[in-house]
C-alpha cells in the first residue's frame, strides 16, 4: 500500500471519519497480525476461546475497554441472536444486551418461549468501540473468527441478526435492515433471520410489530427444522 494512501486513512480516522476498505487491504496494526488472515484454532474449546478472547489484542480497542463481552446463554442453543458491539453498560458487566435494550430482548425472548440462559446471545465485536461508534472494517474482521468459532461451538438451529451492523456484516451486504429482514437468508448452511435491535425499537417503537414478525418468521423455521 503507498504511503500517502496509509497517511490519507490515518488522517480521517484521527478526524473521527470511519474509513471502510476491502478485507485484503486491511492496515496491520503494530503488533498484530494482518486481520483478514487471522483464524482461530478449531481445537479451542469454550474454556480456551475465552480465555483467548480475554487477552486479545488483535486491534486497538483492547487498549480502551475495561474487559471483554464474550457472549452469553446457552453453549447448545437452538437459536443464536448476534449483535453489534457492547455499550457501555455491556463494557462494565461484561455482559452483552443490558440496560433496557437487555430488558426488551429478554421480552421479546419471553415472547417466543425462551429465556435469555436458553439461547445464546453474542456481538460482532467482543470490546467496546469508542462512544458506540460503528465497528470498523478492521475490528470486525479481527474479530469474526471468534465469533465463527462461537458459531461452531454452540450449532445452532437459527442465527438471528440483531440490527443494521450485524446483519450487514454477517451477510456480508450493505443492505439497510429493511430490505435484509422478512427473508430467511443462509450463513454455512444454518438459517438467519434480520431484525431490528432493541436500541432502535426503544426509539422507533412503531417498529415491534415487524420485530414479532421477525420472530415469527424465525419461530416458523425452527418448527419446520423439528419436523
Amino acid at each position: 500500500m503507498m504511503q500517502s494512501e496509509q497517511a490519507r486513512r490515518a488522517y480521517l480516522r484521527a478526524m473521527g471519519i470511519d474509513v471502510w476498505i476491502p478485507r485484503d487491504q486491511v492496515d496491520v496494526e503494530p503488533g498484530c497480525a494482518e486481520a483478514g488472515s487471522q483464524t482461530v484454532s478449531g481445537d479451542l474449546g469454550w474454556e480456551g476461546l475465552r480465555n483467548a478472547v480475554a487477552a486479545c489484542t488483535r486491534c486497538r480497542l483492547h487498549e480502551s475497554r475495561t474487559q471483554t463481552v464474550f457472549g452469553v446463554g446457552n453453549p447448545a442453543a437452538d437459536w443464536m441472536f448476534i449483535g453489534e458491539a457492547p455499550g457501555a453498560e455491556e463494557d462494565r458487566r461484561g455482559e452483552p444486551f443490558v440496560g433496557r435494550a437487555g430488558k426488551l430482548l429478554d421480552e421479546m425472548l419471553l415472547a417466543i418461549g425462551e429465556k435469555r440462559d436458553s439461547v445464546f446471545i453474542a456481538n460482532i465485536l467482543k470490546c467496546r468501540p469508542p462512544n458506540n461508534r460503528d465497528p470498523r472494517p478492521d475490528e470486525a474482521a479481527s474479530c469474526r473468527p471468534y465469533l465463527e468459532r462461537q458459531i461452531e461451538l454452540v450449532q445452532p438451529k437459527i442465527i438471528l441478526a440483531v440490527g443494521r451492523i450485524a446483519a450487514q456484516q454477517l451477510l456480508q451486504s450493505d443492505a439497510p435492515v429493511g430490505r435484509l429482514r422478512g427473508k430467511v437468508h443462509q450463513l454455512d448452511a444454518i438459517p438467519l433471520v434480520v431484525t431490528y435491535h432493541p436500541a432502535y425499537l426503544l426509539r422507533s417503537p412503531s417498529q415491534k410489530r415487524k420485530s414479532w414478525d421477525d420472530l415469527c418468521l424465525a419461530r416458523r423455521v425452527m418448527a419446520g427444522a423439528a419436523e
